[in-house]
């Protein structure tokens, strides 16, 4: 296994970052028109795998780090995911730093900055939790913990349904069994990408059972509770496996490879077309709810690769998607090491 590109987890990255994408731009359309639209059942429909694929293709290449000297392992795996994370939630800040001063001052909004450094903000919580999850693991990991030991607990906090109101805590318990599940089976992950592309009518069929089931779940609304919840998440990572593993066996859909590849420089940078998208579209009134939502799905995800084509081609903003060298713990930084978002 190398920690270097993999097609099909690139490509599966892409099909979950654009998944993350239209949630929230979906839901913040339907918010502001008051209404749904055509691509809520899509939506609906992702729930339950679209950030549990996320977080297991996160750990899956961590067995290849984890025995790291802890200074440099909280470099790339802390300090990394914080700079960016400070970063960005301070731009979307400033940029909503008038409305949120004119709702409940400027005290008030100030306090809420401070907050966001204990308790993430907005869509930006994923970049939070990374370094938590890196973090356990490697705790664990180092004291000789079981991995069946740490895998069961993690089951057990998902089922329970944690609600404490603290972001960290609630999603820490809903999601690092995905992350764990990642890094402890990704020899059999990877086997199964490549039994995949070898059955490629069993893998069909696989899915389309998969699909019927999730969506039956998803429409009773029976996707979160206990347990099934659980397994809904895992199926749906298998299934976003099996899924990537054809497409590359088949070739085409490139782009979904490349947004893999940079799956976290659209993460970061995808708020704003959104916001900027469905303020002007729902302003001009010209299109249905789904279609709005559809269009800013669409802009959300490819501006923030546009913008970073900008950056390499006029080497000009590095700092939104690449550390400068003082963002590094002393003695950690590698001239010439490209050291972008997407690491």
């Amino acid at each position: 296994m190398s920690a270097g590109r993999v097609d099909w987890v690139d490509t599966a990255k892409g099909i979950c970052i654009i998944f993350v994408v239209m949630m929230n731009s979906v839901l913040g359309v339907e918010e502001a028109a008051g209404e749904r639209g055509w691509m809520h059942p899509v939506v609906a429909f992702a729930a339950p795998f679209r950030m549990p694929d996320f977080f297991m293709l996160s750990g899956l290449f961590l067995s290849n780090v984890i025995a790291r000297d802890w200074k440099l392992y909280t470099d790339r795996k802390v300090v990394h995911f914080a700079y960016f994370y400070v970063l960005w939630m301070t731009l979307q800040l400033l940029v909503k730093a008038p409305l949120f001063v004119q709702e409940m001052g400027a005290r008030a909004t100030f306090e809420l900055y401070l907050l966001s450094f204990i308790d993430p903000f907005g869509s930006l919580w994923f970049i939070y939790m990374l370094p938590v999850f890196f973090v356990v693991s490697k705790l664990a990991h180092d004291r000789g913990v079981p991995w069946q030991l740490v895998l069961g607990l993690a089951a057990a906090l998902q089922v329970a349904k944690i609600h404490t109101g603290w972001l960290v805590v609630d999603e820490f318990a809903a999601r690092f069994v995905y992350f764990y599940a990642g890094f402890v089976f990704a020899p059999k992950i990877f086997t199964l990408a490549a039994w995949a592309r070898e059955r490629t009518a069993i893998s069909f069929a696989c899915l389309l059972v998969w699909g019927l089931v999730n969506g039956t779940l998803v429409w009773l609304g029976w996707s979160k509770l206990p347990f099934v919840a659980l397994a809904l998440g895992a199926a749906g990572a298998g299934a976003i496996i099996l899924t990537s593993a054809l497409i590359v066996r088949w070739g085409g859909l490139g782009f979904l490879r490349l947004f893999g590849e940079n799956s976290i420089v659209i993460y970061l940078a995808f708020f704003f077309p959104m916001a900027i998208s469905r303020i002007v579209l729902l302003k001009l009134g010209l299109l249905d709810t789904g279609s709005v939502s559809f269009i800013v799905t669409t802009v959300a995800t490819v501006s923030p690769m546009i913008l970073f084509w900008l950056i390499g081609r006029t080497n000009m903003g590095w700092f939104l998607f690449k550390r400068p060298e003082w963002a590094y713990l002393n003695g950690t930084f590698k001239p010439g090491k490209r050291a972008q978002a997407a690491e």
